[in-house]
């Protein structure tokens, strides 16, 4: 029996217990649900714990879940997004994954602005709404995922300000601070 399989008995992986044809097969049952790159039983409640879990095998040691995937992991928004979002989470390169489905960064995030829920490495909080909203300024990614972040730790706006204003150089900074003091200025409205 596999690592996985001990650690994560309510997390099923392709081709870690069970075959792909078989996890269709439970799926189509009713027995497994989709979660991220995993499965797990219909009846099992979905945490922040399982969600990180589920990126095990495309995040690995090396890498961290970031932007809409991460906010999926810590539950600000309610699907996985289609393509996943993953960095570097540290100094050591690693292979960059081969897959459609992943949009890969190979730059290498600040170990403070990294937590690991499950012993996947995933962005803070902070860290996501500030990568949210410097790809919704330029126009990459939706402002949806923003509002959708807001709406649930609105706390997280004046930590994000404040991050993006000390950062050291980080692209798309200026845009990204004019965003949230406009979304700071309309909640003190």
């Amino acid at each position: 029996m596999s690592q996985t399989a001990l650690m994560w008995p309510f997390l099923y992986f392709t081709d870690d217990r069970l075959s792909t044809a078989e996890l269709t097969a439970a799926r189509l049952d009713g027995d497994l649900v989709e979660i991220g790159e995993a499965f797990m039983p219909a009846d099992a409640v979905e945490t922040r714990e399982l969600r990180a879990a589920s990126f095990r095998g495309v995040a690995g040691v090396h890498r961290a879940v970031t932007h809409a995937s991460a906010a999926w992991v810590h539950g600000a928004i309610p699907e996985p997004p289609l393509i996943q979002t993953l960095q570097r989470a540290g100094r050591t390169r690693a292979a960059v994954p081969v897959d459609t489905r992943i949009r890969f960064r190979d730059v290498a995030l600040p170990a403070s602005d990294v937590e690991t829920i499950s012993g996947v490495a995933v962005t803070t909080p902070v860290r996501t709404l500030v990568d949210l909203v410097r790809d919704a300024v330029v126009g990459a990614g939706p402002s949806q995922l923003v509002d959708d972040v807001l709406a649930w730790r609105p706390e997280l706006l004046a930590d994000a300000l404040s991050w993006i204003e000390t950062a050291g150089p980080v692209h798309h900074k200026r845009a990204a601070a004019a965003e949230l003091r406009r979304r700071q200025d309309e909640v003190t409205r």
